[in-house]
């Protein structure tokens, strides 16, 4: 009769505090993700913007640098809320790609292996399998988003005196604005995790609700001739915040949007921000149908 050696010992170490026992599931999430080189290749990618827009406020304010590429004047573009729009509209961009890379991977292998059940047997609530799945895309894409966003602010501010305290507002909408699209990004990604289990289909329905949405907003648009198909757009209703929270509309085009009723209105910005919360609200509820520990049974 073999005799195996008993090898098992209990864990001794210091537990973690319930309210942030969540965060063990990013910890190790992040630490497979990173084993990747192509993804922290890309990762590292995703930077470059940020660095050529920074270097750009630089040039802007430095003598010696616009003569060296003898550029006459700089400055004024790098002060408009367009520089900054354009910015993370382009950082926007990346997060879409990188949350497309990520997103499929969070929760698919869990269910399609059968682990749901092991975590919510652990002091694990489904909320917080959800939290903790989330904090690994809000972490990436905070990283390229709203962290160099305001970077670029401060650099901005502290090159041109009394420009921060006079724009305080774009701040604001680099951080909200990055949030929303964040959240929607985040939610959407884990609903069609927790659905699909296969990566390349999850990954192409992620691209897919974007692209088929505006393909049937426009669609709308141009054949019934009003704005309200283009709720169905998530990338044209996520703008539309954007540029409400930067103010980039004009006092002519913001009465137009919100009093004129003829063929062609652009949609209201209350209504974006209602279309953005019906898509998170339907995220939630569809991890929420899907996320339910079930008896397994061999």
């Amino acid at each position: 009769m073999a005799v195996h050696k008993r090898a098992y010992r209990p864990y001794e170490g210091p537990l973690t505090s319930e309210r942030w026992r969540f965060l063990v599931l990013p910890r190790y999430g992040l630490l497979e993700l990173f084993e990747s080189r192509l993804l922290t290749a890309f990762c590292v990618l995703c930077f470059v913007p940020f660095l050529i827009a920074a270097a750009a406020i630089y040039i802007a304010y430095s003598p010696a640098a616009r003569a060296l590429l003898e550029i006459s004047s700089a400055g004024d573009f790098v002060r408009k809320p367009d520089f900054f729009f354009a910015t993370l509209t382009l950082q926007g961009g990346l997060a879409f790609l990188l949350s497309a890379w990520v997103a499929p991977v969070l929760v698919s292998p869990d269910l399609v292996n059968g682990a749901l059940p092991l975590y919510l047997s652990r002091p694990f609530t489904r909320a917080e399998y959800v939290l903790g799945k989330a904090t690994v895309l809000l972490t990436l894409l905070s990283a390229i988003t709203w962290v160099p966003g305001l970077v670029l602010f401060a650099l901005e501010a502290g090159l041109a005196e009394g420009w921060g305290a006079a724009n305080v507002r774009i701040a604001v909408a680099v951080f909200a604005g990055s949030w929303v699209w964040i959240l929607v990004l985040t939610l959407l990604g884990l609903a069609l995790s927790a659905w699909i289990r296969w990566r390349v289909v999850a990954t192409g329905s992620l691209a897919g609700v974007f692209f088929m949405g505006a393909a049937f907003g426009e669609m709308w648009h141009e054949l019934l001739h009003g704005p309200w198909g283009r709720l169905a757009n998530l990338y044209y209703l996520v703008g539309l915040v954007w540029r409400s929270l930067f103010g980039m509309f004009t006092t002519r085009s913001m009465a137009q949007e919100m009093f004129n009723d003829g063929p062609g209105r652009d949609l209201p910005t209350w209504a974006a921000w209602a279309g953005l919360a019906a898509a998170a609200a339907l995220s939630v509820w569809l991890l929420e149908r899907r996320l339910r520990a079930r008896e397994v049974v061999s």
